[in-house]
């Protein structure tokens, strides 16, 4: 079923179309004047070079004529035109109503689906991921649940660093501290320690530097015991990263690793392509494609190298490849690279040369999903005290440590599993939140006594109000699932509750084109606060008859599941007790 803004807009547009002759959006939104507001007959009247007002009367004539009075109680012509819609209680409750037995709460799946690659997370072999990783991560792990949710393919690629200079020094460093004792080290879980005890050494002693670099020669030549080592490293990397990706709850496991080396092969057979379409051009000894539109602060053209001018591949070449090996084998029709702001110029070349190659066409489109940068609590990057990049584990350890205090605070009778499974999910589902519903685009500060307040809008707060409904339907010895109505919309509070409701299948229609993660969540809270007031005004299991309690008990079931599909999307748990 669609959306209220989309029902409203169907129903006017005919209207519209009638009078100006050709379709017209009615430019339909929300209004504080009114439930909705169709601002479209301003503009329409300017190109007709009419009175609005009288404009705006026949759109509502013909409107009410084709049935508009079925889901609009009033309309009122508002200044310059402007259509104030109030809707129909019957109408809402109805509609509300046909949301209790649909199992997608009206949302139906996307009816044309996409083959969706979102590289995301990405982190470097041999190093523990930080605080840095974090927005790729949860940015994309929420668009893959939402994706796929609409009904979409999605093939998640985690694009990991695992190739290049690095790996011959710690290659090496691995055998001088030994297999056994080195497997040893980062099994106990310090990746870092063990790089940098191997760039220490590579810094300090040039016999290192010549052996690390001799290494290097060998691990891309492909030699076996070379290549056994590395794979060594790797394998452990990988273990470790999926343990942060349990802990995160996200949806990467062994089967996403895509890493820079799965592109060796492909490397040579990309720059023959680029070249036998022309793109290729020499810069200095260096072999480049100068996408349109691109320049330096001195004007010239700004190239993307492809191969080097010692004859290798630099990570430009592996990021081409992977273009190439995403539109061609696996077929996606959308790729989305959930990657820091910082990269912007990159992507933007990436993508010109992609469409200049024949990648990426009309049908076949690639998008920088952008996103600004984590702010400790004085504004600037989020670091330890001593400067460096605070490990992901430990930041998640102590938001699940101060959920469980408050945990133990509001619910000292929860057993000790059930306070636990709480505490991680209202940890995490913080952590999350506060990242997810603020502009991707943005910069935002993480501060733990924000994120983890149960006021305002964060994650714990959605997660309670979720709790509370759970906790009627325990009093009134009902499963929420029994309670399917009719309902009745007769107070203000359940008006504003159900159309909060009835506006899901539009807002997620914008947020899969958009990416737009906030939006869901600025959605969700709405819904909570809508809920709360509905709580504090309408009493449910003490109404005033058997039938407006039914109704509000089937309000109370929508809600929940409403929160709870809400919150899945992006990847946050909803306990049914706090």
């Amino acid at each position: 079923m669609p959306g209220l803004e989309s029902l409203l807009t169907e129903r006017l547009s005919a209207a519209f179309a009638a009078v100006a002759g050709e379709p017209v959006d009615p430019t339909v939104r929300r209004s504080q004047r009114a439930d909705f507001q169709a601002n479209g007959a301003l503009a329409l009247a300017k190109r007709l070079g009419r009175n609005p007002r009288e404009v705006a009367g026949e759109i509502v004539a013909a409107a009410e004529a084709g049935g508009l009075r079925e889901l609009v109680a009033d309309v009122e012509i508002a200044g310059p035109g402007f259509l104030n819609l109030t809707l129909s209680d019957a109408a809402l409750g109805e509609l509300a109503a046909s949301l209790v037995g649909d199992e997608r709460l009206g949302v139906a799946p996307s009816d044309e689906p996409d083959v969706v690659v979102v590289d995301y997370s990405a982190p470097n072999a041999a190093k523990e991921m930080h605080v840095g990783h974090l927005r790729s991560t949860i940015i994309g792990d929420a668009i893959v649940r939402l994706l796929e949710w609409r009904g979409h393919t999605v093939i998640r690629q985690n694009h990991i660093g695992e190739w290049g200079t690095p790996f011959g020094m710690l290659i090496e460093h691995l055998l001088d501290v030994g297999e056994a004792e080195a497997a040893q080290e980062r099994t106990m879980g310090d990746l870092n320690a063990f790089y940098k005890a191997a760039r220490r050494k590579f810094d300090a002693d040039e016999a290192f530097q010549e052996r690390s670099r001799a290494r290097v020669v060998l691990l891309q030549s492909g030699d076996e015991d070379t290549l056994r080592l590395w794979e060594l490293l790797v394998e452990q990397s990988k273990t470790y990263f999926l343990s942060v990706y349990e802990r995160l709850d996200v949806r990467l496991d062994e089967g996403d690793f895509a890493g820079e080396s799965m592109y060796n092969d492909q490397l040579a057979a990309t720059a023959e392509e680029l070249a036998e379409r022309g793109l290729l051009r020499e810069d200095d000894g260096a072999q480049c494609v100068f996408p349109e539109g691109f320049r330096n602060r001195d004007g010239d053209p700004l190239p993307m190298i492809v191969i080097k001018s010692d004859g290798g591949f630099g990570y430009d070449t592996t990021d081409l490849a992977a273009l190439r090996y995403r539109t061609h084998d696996l077929k996606a029709t959308r790729l989305l690279y959930v990657v820091g702001a910082p990269q912007q110029t990159h992507f933007a070349m990436l993508f010109e040369i992609g469409r200049e190659a024949g990648w990426l066409n009309d049908s076949v489109r690639a998008e920088h999903v952008s996103f600004g940068s984590v702010l400790g609590t004085d504004g600037k990057m989020l670091r330890t005290r001593a400067g460096a990049s605070i490990r992901l584990i430990e930041l998640l350890d102590e938001a699940v440590a101060r959920a469980a205090a408050e945990v133990a605070t509001r619910n000292p009778d929860l057993p000790a599993d059930e306070a636990a499974a709480v505490a991680e999910a209202v940890g995490i589902g913080a952590v999350k939140y506060a990242d997810l519903s603020t502009d991707r685009n943005k910069d935002y500060v993480f501060d733990y006594d924000r994120m983890l307040s149960f006021d305002g809008n964060t994650a714990p707060y959605l997660q309670y109000a979720h709790t509370r409904i759970q906790s009627i339907f325990r009093r009134a010895e009902v499963a929420p699932e029994a309670c399917t109505g009719p309902i009745v919309v007769a107070e203000p509070a359940e008006r504003e509750l159900a159309i909060e409701l009835l506006s899901l299948a539009d807002l997620l229609a914008d947020v899969e084109r958009d990416l737009e993660l906030h939006r869901l969540c600025t959605y969700l809270y709405g819904v909570a606060t809508a809920f709360t007031s509905f709580y504090e005004h309408c009493p449910v299991l003490r109404a005033e008859d058997e039938s407006v309690r039914a109704s509000r008990l089937a309000l109370c079931a929508l809600t929940a599941r409403t929160l709870a599909l809400g919150l899945s999307l992006v990847g946050i748990k909803v306990p049914s007790r706090m």
